[in-house]
């Protein structure tokens, strides 16, 4: 037992004195292998940070969101649908929603006007998002002029500002009174734009959806699973579309490992020919080799996914959130809740450690089984 540590010993004290040898081509290696873990990792870690806080705000969300459809569009709702919703047996609520889209030619952005169904506004006063008030720096007293379906210019005084802490929804956000609303958008009385139904027995959500969709089959329920699994398909595209170049720099660099690790130097040659003519066993020059691959691939990897951490959870991912926001023009401000998923690490891993290991000491293995004199020589 005592000679096996002895001679690992020394065949990791040769290992490091090797790396430290050719210390500017593994430089060159560790800076490379390091920024591709980085790239990596940030869509990573972004793609399922977003897809978790999508999930938490989700949460929260109404049970089933009726919707009426006039030639596959959504279409304003008659106010006794809610009634005739909560005629239904084990429907809890079932109440009407004013909420529309008002686009503002100065910033080139589309706000979110809502009727809240509690605490709404005074009559000509609103409360804005934090994205609305920095966009349009904007605050309390401040007017807002929006032009109505008629052509008139309606003036509205900021009461207040919605809490940063909500901003992740909120951003885009303003709310108003009842009157107000239809009033700028000439949205007929006795109609809404949805209706949000809660269910007494969470199991039966489905059931209650499948029992509006046949009580008025003009309308479409929408769960909340289906809003959560959209949110998840639209991450999972947009994030796709930032690996799948990524993978072409993942695939650049297996080469460029390749031929870092195959094309060994005639020193390199030349020392394991020494080492076999010393009396080192074939096994002893690739586990050399194989401590080099590994404590590469360990400092580039674990480098790269610090560096990935923090660029996503303590940067806010400046790099790739361009990528991934999609058009918006008044995207939040926040920081994102850190969340590693151990799956994608394992995954990145294999992508990144296992290709650098196996071109490390294939090239080795060959050198190595080679007579030491013509090694040597060559």
């Amino acid at each position: 037992m005592t000679g096996w540590i002895e001679k690992n010993r020394s065949i990791l004290d040769f290992t490091l004195s090797s790396l430290l040898r050719r210390k500017g081509k593994n430089l060159s290696l560790f800076a490379v292998y390091t920024l591709v873990v980085f790239m990596l990792g940030s869509a990573m870690f972004l793609t399922q940070a977003m897809k978790r806080e999508a999930a938490l705000i989700l949460k929260d969300a109404p049970e089933i969101v009726v919707q009426r459809l006039l030639g596959g569009r959504y279409d304003p709702i008659p106010l006794e649908y809610s009634e005739k919703i909560r005629a239904i047996r084990g429907v809890s609520t079932a109440g009407p929603r004013l909420w529309g889209y008002y686009y503002d030619p100065v910033i080139g952005a589309n706000y979110t006007l809502m009727v809240p169904r509690t605490d709404a506004p005074p009559p000509e006063k609103i409360i804005i998002g934090s994205g609305v008030s920095r966009s349009r720096k904007a605050g309390q007293g401040d007017i807002f002029s929006f032009r109505g379906y008629d052509g008139d210019n309606r003036n509205f005084t900021v009461a207040g500002e919605l809490s940063p802490e909500s901003e992740l929804v909120s951003a885009d956000l303003i709310l108003m009174a009842e009157a107000d609303f239809r009033g700028l958008f000439g949205f007929p009385a006795g109609q809404a734009t949805d209706i949000v139904v809660s269910v007494r027995n969470p199991k039966e959500v489905l059931t209650i959806a499948r029992k509006v969709a046949e009580l008025l089959p003009d309308t479409r329920p929408i769960v909340r699973d289906e809003m959560v699994r959209t949110y998840d398909s639209v991450f999972d595209w947009r994030g796709g579309i930032v690996v799948v170049l990524l993978m072409m720099a993942l695939l650049a660099f297996v080469i460029f490992a390749w031929e870092k690790a195959s094309g060994l130097s005639a020193d390199e040659k030349r020392e394991i020919g020494i080492l076999k003519a010393i009396g080192w066993e074939t096994s002893d020059v690739i586990a050399v080799k194989a401590y080099e691959g590994l404590l590469v691939s360990f400092f580039s990897f674990s480098a790269g996914l610090l560096a990935a951490y923090g660029h996503v959870f303590f940067f806010s991912a400046f790099l790739f959130v361009p990528a991934l926001k999609g058009w918006s023009v008044l995207y939040p401000e926040y920081r994102i809740t850190p969340f590693i998923d151990l799956y994608q690490v394992a995954v990145l891993f294999f992508l990144t450690v296992v290709p650098y290991t196996v071109a490390t000491i294939i090239p080795s293995w060959r050198a190595a089984i080679i007579d030491p004199d013509s090694v040597m020589r060559s």
